[in-house]
C-alpha cells in the first residue's frame, strides 16, 4: 500500500524488528517517527534507513519507556508536530534477568512493555482519530500463551521470573488491543496485535552467560527483517483495511489464550493501567 502523506510512529525503531519495520514503511512513502532510548543508536538507525531508502523521511524521538514522564513528553512533542497520524506500531520491548522497579514504582518489564505503550497510545489517540483510516499495531508474542494477569499481584512481587514477567506483559498487550478495538468501533481506527516469530534481536543481550546462551539460541531464530514482515502486513496491507481486534501469526488470524477473551478482565486491566499511568479514559 502506498503510504505517501501518512505519518507512522514506530517505537523501538533504533534496532531489530523496529528498525526494519521503519525501513519498510519509509520505502512505502510514509514519514516515519522512530523512538529509542539511546541517541547514538537513533542517529545510526536514521543513517541506516536513509542509506537503503534515500528518499526516506525519518524523525527520531529520544525516550526511555522506563520513565513515564519521558513518554508523556515525547507524546506531546509528536502530537505537536503531527496532528494526523495514520499508523502507530508499539514495537518496543525488553526483558530483564532480575526483578527491577522503575522510578515510577512499577515492575520494569510490565512498565516498558505494557504501561508505556498504553500511555503513548492514549496520548496519540486524538491524532490517530484525525488521521483515519488509521491503524494501531501491538507487537505481542506467543510468550503470552501460558500467561495470566493476576490482578492481586500485577507487579509480580511474588514468584517473579523473567519469562513469566515477559509473558504477562505480552498478555497485557493482547488484552489492551482487544479493548482498543472495542472502544474504537466506528471511529475508523483499527487495533490489532501480532506474534513476529522467534527473532534474532538484541532483546536477549544481557551480558556474560546470557549473551553466550542467546548467541546459541539466535542460530535457530529468524532475522529481524523476517520478523518485521507481519508488522508491515498488519500496518500497511490493503487486506487489513477495516480489520480490527485480531491476533496474527505469519499474517494470519490466530487464537490468543483464554483470559484475553474475558471482557471483564480486559476492562479491569484497562482501568488499572489508566490509573497507573494517569490516563483519563
Amino acid at each position: 500500500m502506498n503510504l505517501d502523506g501518512c505519518v507512522a510512529v514506530v517505537t523501538g525503531g533504533s534496532s531489530g524488528i523496529g528498525q526494519h519495520t521503519a525501513l519498510g514503511l519509509a520505502r512505502r512513502g510514509a514519514t516515519v517517527v522512530i523512538t529509542g532510548r539511546d541517541s547514538t543508536r537513533l542517529r545510526n538507525a536514521e543513517g541506516w534507513i536513509k542509506a537503503r531508502a534515500p528518499m526516506a523521511r525519518i524523525e527520531s524521538e529520544l525516550v526511555d519507556f522506563a520513565q513515564l514522564d519521558q513518554v508523556r513528553n515525547a507524546g506531546q512533542r509528536i502530537v505537536k508536530r503531527h496532528p494526523r497520524i495514520g499508523i502507530l506500531i508499539n514495537n518496543a520491548g525488553m526483558i530483564t534477568t532480575r526483578r527491577c522497579v522503575t522510578e515510577d514504582g512499577f515492575e520494569m518489564i510490565f512498565q516498558v512493555n505494557h504501561l508505556a505503550p498504553f500511555l503513548l497510545t492514549n496520548l496519540l489517540l486524538p491524532t490517530l482519530k484525525a488521521g483515519v483510516p488509521s491503524r494501531i499495531v501491538f507487537v505481542a508474542s506467543r510468550a503470552a500463551d501460558r500467561a495470566t494477569i493476576d490482578f492481586d499481584d500485577l507487579q509480580l512481587e511474588h514468584g517473579w521470573g523473567s519469562m513469566k514477567a515477559y509473558g504477562r506483559s505480552k498478555q497485557a498487550n493482547i488484552m489492551t488491543t482487544y479493548m482498543l478495538a472495542k472502544r474504537l468501533e466506528g471511529t475508523g481506527v483499527t487495533a490489532n496485535c501480532l506474534h513476529p516469530g522467534f527473532v534474532a534481536s538484541r532483546i536477549g543481550n544481557k551480558g556474560g552467560f546470557y549473551d553466550i546462551a542467546w548467541a546459541l539460541l539466535k542460530s535457530l531464530a529468524i532475522s529481524p527483517e523476517e520478523g518485521a514482515t507481519t508488522s508491515l502486513y498488519v500496518a500497511a496491507a490493503p487486506e487489513m483495511a477495516g480489520i480490527t481486534g485480531q491476533f496474527l501469526i505469519a499474517n494470519k488470524p490466530a487464537r490468543s489464550n483464554a483470559q484475553s477473551y474475558d471482557l471483564a478482565a480486559c476492562e479491569r486491566l484497562w482501568k488499572d493501567s489508566a490509573k497507573m499511568t494517569g490516563v483519563d479514559t
